[in-house]
């Protein structure tokens, strides 16, 4: 098992973590003023890196990953590096959580909902 303090945010991922936060896209955002401010009860993080990749939501209280994926996740090359990635996580017990950019846009309260019900499992 890898220890804790060499898995997560790692010095070498943090100019790309501080990147990917200052170039948030719209969902993120919105997704964001929600996590951010607790109004599930658990804190988050973003952009935060877990081993050698970066997700883009954290609750290490619950072990949770919330991913936004737009478009370019649909293609066949970045299905598979999803998967990879999903499972390099869930061998580490966390649980991924993958919504959509148009479920944030069109069905927020579903998407938040979904969240909620994994938090409280």
């Amino acid at each position: 098992m890898v220890e804790e303090d060499r898995l997560h945010n790692k010095r070498v991922f943090y100019e790309r973590r501080k990147a990917l936060r200052n170039n948030a896209t719209p969902q993120e955002i919105k997704l964001w003023q929600y996590l951010q401010q607790s109004r599930q009860g658990y804190k988050f993080r973003r952009q935060h890196s877990i081993g050698p990749y970066i997700v883009d939501f954290y609750c290490p209280k619950k072990k949770l990953v919330i991913e936004i994926d737009g478009n370019q996740h649909g293609q066949a090359d970045a299905r598979e590096y999803d998967q990879e990635r999903d499972q390099y996580l869930q061998a580490l017990e966390i649980t991924v959580l993958r919504f959509w950019n148009h479920e944030v846009n069109t069905n927020l309260p579903g998407v938040l909902l979904k969240i909620r019900t994994c938090l409280e499992s």
